[in-house]
């Protein structure tokens, strides 16, 4: 079983053994430029998880699960971050437990500058430190927490991006929780009053939801679930669904392991309807039982059925040169239709042995090639959280470690880097 929690703590493991050497070689596949922007050190954030969002002035703004001002175990309770241009912060917000802890996805912002997220804990009401929080901060970076999740039936864990509508409403998942236990989708109106859309049954329509929706112009809202399917939710290797807006979720797609398992990225939607995304493990049988990972691609059909599945399977190289189990952040596209996205481990160097990590390009014709190959030194390592792509094709992203390899976790708080083809 994949574990679907993003959590510094999920690499201390690969970590552990790592020597204590910064390397300063970064290897590149094409003649791009790697630049680091930000290098976190603990009290500025720690462990990136979140894609980036980018506004009109070039500024960046994030997410780390770890590190700040607040008191939650031994990494601090998380932060949000804005970075100019050059990559130097502009402010940052540190949660308390209070407020949040642990936001893990990307911020949505409104046309008067206000971020909108949530965190996967955190808000002291039940739930141990809390059930998870929506927060809203605004361009100072100024926090008011909309919602605070409750025990279930309402739904626990909102390790989700949200999706903004125009009348100010949110709406997200829930990883756990609900009637079920198996997860919810929920909307928060823009004066924080909480209404569950669906409960996830943890049979035939997922369970498990994880990393968040998309939505297209009608209104409808898409996702995955990174279990269930098929049988009962641990039997099952995760849906994609679409939920449209009379509150009717239609499975598009049940994944079978030989086109992927578990997927755990936000959605791309592009212009003809085509939903594309990645698959944490299925795939490849070369990674163990859990599999290396896929991109895949869904397309809306005239008779209302969707057809597709992957289009590129990851430890196709010899030692998972290309990567190896892709990540929850979205796939950014170029106007070519090219594909670009990160995997949090595979690659050239060997971080005991799993990889460190690329950031990968899929062409039209399903060809893959590795744009940049993590090595764990000042460069950062593990890109968990996917890309962000700007007009003239600069790619952004986060690692989640490496970078300070004197910050706590061990062996780096992370990195924020840009790629200038």
């Amino acid at each position: 079983m994949i574990s679907t929690k993003r959590s510094v703590t999920k690499l201390i493991t690969v970590l552990a053994t790592l020597p204590a050497v910064t390397l300063l070689v970064f290897p590149h596949a094409q003649a791009q430029t790697f630049t680091v922007l930000h290098t976190f050190h603990g009290k500025n954030g720690a462990g990136p998880s979140g894609a980036l969002l980018r506004d009109k002035a070039g500024n960046l703004y994030g997410t780390t699960e770890a590190g700040g001002a607040g008191e939650c175990g031994n990494y601090g309770c998380g932060t949000v971050f804005k970075l100019d241009k050059h990559g130097k912060q502009v402010w940052l917000h540190s949660f308390d437990v209070t407020d949040g802890e642990e936001p893990f996805e990307r911020l949505v912002r409104d046309g008067a500058g206000n971020l909108y997220g949530t965190t996967a804990f955190g808000g002291r009401m039940t739930c141990v430190s809390g059930c998870g929080v929506v927060f809203k901060l605004d361009d100072g970076g100024h926090e008011t927490v909309m919602y605070k999740f409750r025990k279930p039936p309402d739904g626990y864990s909102p390790n989700s991006s949200l999706v903004r509508d125009h009348l100010g409403n949110l709406y997200g998942i829930t990883e756990s929780g609900g009637a079920y236990s198996s997860g919810t989708i929920f909307r928060v109106n823009k004066n924080g009053k909480e209404k569950v859309l669906h409960d996830f049954t943890g049979g035939s329509d997922g369970c498990v939801p994880v990393a968040g929706l998309i939505s297209d112009s009608a209104g409808n809202l898409y996702g995955a679930t990174a279990q269930g399917g098929f049988g009962l939710c641990d039997q099952g290797y995760g849906v994609v669904f679409k939920l449209d807006t009379t509150g009717t979720l239609t499975v598009l797609h049940n994944f079978d392991f030989g086109d992927g398992a578990y997927p755990e990225s936000i959605l791309l939607l592009d212009e003809a309807g085509n939903l594309y995304g990645t698959t944490e493990g299925g795939g490849s049988g070369e990674c163990g039982f859990g599999g290396c990972g896929t991109v895949f691609k869904l397309s809306p059909q005239p008779d209302g059925t969707w057809s597709g599945g992957a289009v590129y399977y990851f430890c196709s190289l010899s030692g998972c040169a290309d990567g190896r189990g892709p990540t929850s952040g979205p796939l950014a596209r170029d106007s070519a239709g090219n594909l670009y996205g990160t995997t949090t481990f595979g690659g050239q160097s060997r971080c005991n042995g799993s990889g460190c990590g690329v950031v990968f390009k899929i062409g039209a014709d399903g060809g893959e090639t590795v744009i940049y190959s993590f090595t764990h030194g000042a460069d950062g390592a593990f890109p968990i959280a996917g890309l962000t792509i700007d007009a003239s094709g600069r790619l952004y992203g986060v690692a989640q470690n490496g970078g300070d390899e004197k910050c706590s976790p061990p062996h780096g708080c992370g990195t924020v880097f840009r790629i200038t083809p």
